[in-house]
């Protein structure tokens, strides 16, 4: 399934960017984050009525671990840009229950030791419009269509459940690019949407370095928070990433 996604974005954006001429010499972007992530909180019901609420983070204990995220884009023109994204996330939880819990379907006793697994993986197609084109200042206006591929999962020694999602979810995309000299700048990036059924943001607050044309390094932080409050799921989590990045132009 992930996979499948992956090959379905990679095909769009090859396809489009085929069909367009080039915006210049260097029309295509790579970009490859990686650093810490760990949990703020991480809030689960399911169901939404009738279910125990956990935390993963409090409850139980979610370690840091390394992520990483892919990202290529390809200029169109000077003002239109399509952008491809690649956030892959699994958390790890484990501890011991504090109460007995009713989770999916299953009884969990309370004190038993628990392992708990929080799954957000995300496929992103984005079209960027540049609405302000200054010597050092940019902003890129835009939307995006993001795929979620989600899962939370509890195990015990005697009992297991699943609660897997996939879907589709429209957001707002900004960039904002403010450059201090020709090599100093900073950059921030956004994601986000809100309904009544929940909320998305995905926020980069980065510092950036360009020691080459063809290169620029970053490092800054991002957050990934929000969730969903339906009938089948209630589940709210801060995410926390200490993010580094280098981008190529080619």
């Amino acid at each position: 399934m992930k996979l499948n996604y992956l090959y379905i974005w990679v095909v769009l954006i090859l396809a489009m960017a085929l069909a367009a001429p080039a915006a210049a010499d260097r029309p295509w972007t790579v970009e490859l984050e990686g650093g810490a992530v760990f949990s703020g909180y991480n809030d689960v019901r399911i169901p939404n009525v009738g279910g125990t609420l956990l935390s993963l983070s409090k409850d139980l204990d979610i370690d840091a671990k390394a992520y990483y995220r892919l990202r290529l884009s390809y200029a169109i023109s000077r003002r239109h840009e399509l952008s491809m994204l690649y956030a892959p996330l699994t958390l790890k939880a484990q501890g011991t229950l504090p109460g007995p819990v009713f989770f999916e379907g299953e009884q969990f006793p309370a004190m038993a030791a628990a392992d708990g697994i929080y799954t957000f993986n995300s496929y992103r197609l984005t079209y960027r419009y540049r609405l302000l084109d200054k010597w050092r200042l940019r902003l890129d206006i835009g939307l995006t269509a993001k795929v979620r591929d989600a899962e939370v999962a509890l195990t015990t020694a005697e009992l297991a459940a699943s609660k897997t999602n996939v879907g589709f979810v429209p957001l707002l995309h900004l960039r904002l690019i403010w450059d201090w000299n020709d090599k100093m700048g900073m950059m921030l990036e956004a994601d986000a949407a809100a309904a009544r059924q929940g909320r998305a943001e995905d926020v980069l607050l980065a510092l950036t370095w360009r020691p080459a044309p063809r290169w620029q390094l970053r490092v800054g932080y991002r957050f990934v928070e929000g969730g969903a409050d339906v009938d089948e799921t209630y589940n709210f989590a801060w995410i926390h990433y200490f993010a580094s990045g280098v981008a190529f132009y080619f």
